[in-house]
Formats: C-alpha cells, sequence, structure tokens
C-alpha cells in the first residue's frame, strides 16, 4: 500500500535494520487489543501471508475469502485484507479474550507493529511509528527477534519483490487509458499470485517465484 505520510510526525526519526534494537517491545499487549480494532480494510495481506493462514486453518483462499478475508482496490490492484467486525470493526480472529486466535500465522502488517516500512532506491528500512500503539513503557527487542519470521533472509527479499512488483504495475496501470488491460491485469495477479492453490507442504517462496517469472 503506498503512502504519503509525514516520517518526523509519525515516526522517531530512525530507521532501522534488522539487527538494531528497537523500542516496540509491548510486553505482550497485556490487556490491550486496540491494534486488533477499527483498522477498516487497512490490513492488507500478501501472498506470503494468505500461505500461512491456509496451512495454518486448513483451508484454501476460497474458504479463506468466505469467513475471514475480503478483496479491495489498493493502488489500482485487487487485494485481499483482514475482514473486520461488528460496531468496533474487530478482526475476526481476536477472541473472547482480546487475543489473537492466529498468532504464529499472523499477517506481516501485524507481526511488525508498530514497526512500519519505508521503501526507496528498490529496498526497504524499517520504521518506529511513535503515535499507532498506546501500550506504555515500551521495551527494547532486537528488530528481527520483533518481526518474528523464519527464513528471513529470503523473507526480507520476498517483502521487496512484491512491493516493487505492485509499485511497477502500479505505474503502468496509471498511464492506460484502457479499461479492459487494468482489469485483466489485476484479475491476473488476484488468480495468479492468491487463488491458484499452493502445495501448502511445499516452499512458499520456490512457488511465489515461479508465478512471478511467469507473471
Amino acid at each position: 500500500m503506498l503512502r504519503e505520510c509525514n516520517l518526523e510526525e509519525m515516526t522517531d526519526g530512525k530507521r532501522y535494520g534488522l539487527s538494531d534494537m528497537v523500542k516496540a517491545d509491548c510486553n505482550d499487549c497485556r490487556g490491550c487489543s486496540d491494534c486488533c480494532q477499527g483498522m477498516g480494510s487497512s490490513i492488507v495481506l500478501d501472498p506470503l501471508d494468505c500461505f500461512r493462514l491456509s496451512r495454518h486453518l486448513h483451508k484454501g483462499f476460497g474458504e479463506l475469502l468466505a469467513e475471514c478475508l475480503e478483496l479491495n482496490v489498493v493502488d489500482g490492484v485487487i487485494l485481499p485484507n483482514l475482514k473486520m467486525a461488528g460496531d468496533k470493526e474487530t478482526c475476526v480472529f481476536l477472541n473472547a479474550a482480546g487475543r489473537c486466535s492466529i498468532h504464529s500465522a499472523r499477517p506481516g502488517i501485524c507481526r511488525i507493529f508498530p514497526l512500519g516500512r519505508i521503501y526507496e532506491d528498490r529496498d526497504f528500512e524499517y520504521i518506529l511509528q511513535v503515535h499507532e500503539c498506546p501500550m506504555p513503557n515500551k521495551s527494547k527487542v532486537k528488530v528481527s527477534k520483533w518481526i518474528d519470521t523464519p527464513d528471513l533472509k529470503r523473507n526480507q527479499q520476498f517483502i521487496r519483490d512484491w512491493h516493487y512488483f505492485l509499485k511497477d504495475i502500479h505505474e503502468k496501470l496509471k498511464t492506460s487509458l484502457d479499461e479492459a488491460e487494468i482489469k485483466d491485469t489485476s484479475m491476473r495477479i488476484l488468480n495468479t499470485f492468491f487463488v491458484m492453490p499452493y502445495d501448502l507442504d511445499g516452499d512458499f517462496y520456490e512457488q511465489f517465484y515461479e508465478r512471478l517469472e511467469a507473471f
């Protein structure tokens, strides 16, 4: 999701790499689930997020879409996001105790929060969003530990490649006056990277890059 924002206002002014320490540890979010409510359609999912959910819940993409995901247009492309429910727009995976019921398979946006990412020069760095999380007295934690993601080197490369793939598509579609081309490209992305089943016992990254190269 492309965002124009004032980094001086929303961050502590620093940029972080995987080896840096950052004051982001919310101490298990005890008694708080603010970031799981009122998020609208902003928790946009990438193919790895959906792969993890499918494997964790033993459901295909179609089943996820019927139960816990929805589709919205993001920067000209149709992408899935987590569904919110009820008057408080609560994440469908937040349980009665106010805890995440899919914590080990939570999406990347949730995984890094209250960190965010800033993308420049075909790469990215992490930033600390200082106004997004109300939990006081956060502790310092190493960025790589906080984002809690296996196979970190491949994961970081995937994040770069997926972001800039979508960005390049967005730039191309901005100049197109052909509505059929825009719709066809968007549907091809949805079908190629989300709808078409993955081998959930196989390596996600291998399958993703096969699809990316064939797109």
